[in-house]
């Protein structure tokens, strides 16, 4: 879980600041993660996927911080949570 969540942490910190121009070309990436996030949390929990609304590109970080907070409370397995540290980890090589 440290690693998820250090993750998480860096992939904030990387884009918090950013202003909507630059969100433009990264939002997609972005919502694709708040959505396998929310995905993982759900079958952690045992409950059916559900669409996560496309807010506007600035309240990603937002989004992005509910469901990592959400996985995380659902205390999923190792494997799981090794997975949700990859897909932060491609999200975030793919900003660079």
């Amino acid at each position: 879980m440290t690693d998820f969540a250090t993750a998480i942490d860096r992939l904030l910190n990387q884009v918090r600041h950013w202003e909507q121009p630059r969100w433009r070309s990264h939002a997609r990436g972005a919502h694709e993660l708040v959505q396998r996030l929310a995905d993982l949390a759900a079958d952690a929990e045992g409950r059916p996927r559900r669409p996560v609304p496309r807010e506007h590109d600035m309240v990603l970080p937002d989004q992005i911080r509910v469901m990592a907070d959400d996985l995380l409370a659902a205390e999923p397995s190792p494997p799981v949570m090794a997975e949700a540290a990859q897909a932060v980890g491609a999200l975030r090589d793919s900003l660079a």
